[in-house]
């Protein structure tokens, strides 16, 4: 199982890793994105669900998901 499938995100948007205890404070996007991941969908799938959700460009929302996908993966979570 994968760190990442461990998380417990909350209605504050306060995501949870019960193995080492470390919290993380998100925002709703963060949340959506890392909901995505879970569920095993692409970067690619996660653009363009949020292209159709959010105004906001696909080059864009490709910066910030891959820099948070990097982030995720610095946090050990990935």
């Amino acid at each position: 199982m994968r760190p990442i499938d461990q998380l417990v995100l909350d209605e504050n948007n306060v995501a949870f890793n019960p193995v080492v205890g470390n919290s993380y404070q998100v925002n709703d996007i963060a949340k959506e994105i890392l909901i995505a991941i879970r569920h095993h969908k692409s970067k690619e799938d996660i653009i363009n669900e949020l292209t159709e959700k959010y105004d906001v460009s696909k080059e864009e929302l490709f910066i910030d998901v891959s820099d948070f996908i990097s982030k995720v993966k610095i946090y050990g979570l990935l």
